[in-house]
């Protein structure tokens, strides 16, 4: 059946409960023995011409014995309510975003510019001053005071910037009113569904912490990961594997000893979400291993690829913690000596071939520099 469609996954669940392991069936456990697999259309794709089932069936038969057939992963079902929950709460932030793009623009329309001088927009002063708008207050220095006096905006500044608010149209307090409900709703299903994957995985709170620790990371990122690749990875062997499955390694198209393209294959397309986003944060992390490699990329390969190449680094990174268990040590230029040492060594070499000449003092920690 073909994986990337959603039509198996109840064909699948179904066979899963009347189908039995091989052990169980030998002793009379269950009516079906056996092994079930998901094997993509592509691999087992046929001649041109009218589509017949018992041919379909006896090619993938004999592909499947032959070690032809291209199988997907499919997850246990514990796994697969995490994957719901995940991806349902990633639909629900997506529509939160939507939701914030679609109140700035109503705010606009009714000429009030409040997102040119508040960062968030669905922050806390934002927020306040906007539910005192909906509930018809009319006066801009009122609703200037309600901000947070750590807000950089001037009240002067917030008062030109919601002085349409005195002759504002009551539509547009209702609109206002209906929005700020649905973002308290949309709030209120995240907090139920961030409880919901917590209860889920009790048992694995050892590997969401190790996830958290690696920079670009978090606990909702790590999370998403354990959710998509197992809480272990003990499907992929190597790190490599893993890489291929997500698509996060360079592709190798290659014909007759001549390489035609390195686009990355497809993958699995939450995990490379994930991977890409975390990859722009780790690169902004001061100090980071991953902010030197960006450096040290970003000139040659531009910043599209630099970024493919820390979330592949980054794909074998969360494989060896989840596989191995090990925690993540900061290997960058603000805890490596080494590479402190190197630099300056390169420094001065530079100044001496300039014709400078640089006397070397002893290192202050006692150590020979």
């Amino acid at each position: 059946m073909e994986s990337t469609a959603q039509y198996w996954r109840p064909v699948w669940e179904a066979l899963e409960q009347s189908w039995q392991p091989r052990r169980q069936a030998r002793e009379g456990a269950g009516p079906l023995a056996g092994t079930l697999h998901l094997a993509q259309a592509q691999s087992n794709r046929g001649p041109g011409g009218r589509k017949k089932d018992f041919p379909d069936a006896e090619r993938l038969v004999k592909r499947l014995v032959a070690q032809e057939l291209i199988l997907s992963f499919v997850p246990a079902a514990e796994q697969r309510l995490w994957r719901t929950v995940m991806r349902r709460k990633h639909q629900v932030t997506r529509n939160r975003v939507q939701l914030q793009n679609g109140l700035e623009c109503l705010l606009e329309e009714a000429h009030l510019k409040l997102s040119s001088l508040v960062s968030d927009l669905l922050g806390v002063s934002a927020r306040r001053m906007l539910q005192a708008l909906a509930d018809g207050e009319t006066n801009p220095t009122t609703l200037a005071a309600l901000a947070d006096q750590r807000l950089r905006a001037t009240p002067d500044q917030l008062c030109d910037a919601l002085g349409a608010c005195t002759d504002l149209h009551p539509v547009y307090r209702r609109l206002l009113t209906l929005a700020l409900e649905e973002l308290r709703l949309i709030e209120d299903h995240i907090g139920q569904l961030d409880q919901e994957m917590a209860r889920l995985l009790g048992q694995h709170q050892d590997a969401v912490q190790l996830l958290a620790e690696v920079p670009g990371l978090g606990v909702d990122s790590a999370q998403q990961i354990i959710a998509e690749v197992g809480a272990t990875a003990a499907t992929f062997p190597s790190a490599k594997r893993l890489s291929s499955w997500v698509g996060a390694c360079p592709g190798d198209e290659e014909s007759a000893g001549v390489s035609y393209s390195h686009r990355s294959p497809k993958g699995n397309r939450q995990m490379r979400r994930l991977l890409n986003q975390a990859a722009n944060a780790a690169v902004k992390a001061k100090g980071s291993i991953f902010a030197l490699v960006y450096r040290r990329l970003v000139s040659r390969l531009g910043h599209a690829q630099t970024i493919g190449a820390i979330a592949h680094r980054l794909c074998r990174l969360i494989w060896k913690i989840l596989h191995q268990g090990v925690r993540y040590e900061e290997r960058g230029p603000t805890v490596s000596r080494t590479s402190t040492q190197r630099r300056a060594a390169k420094m001065i070499r530079e100044l001496r071939s300039l014709g400078y000449r640089v006397e070397r003092l002893p290192d202050p920690l006692g150590t020979p520099a």
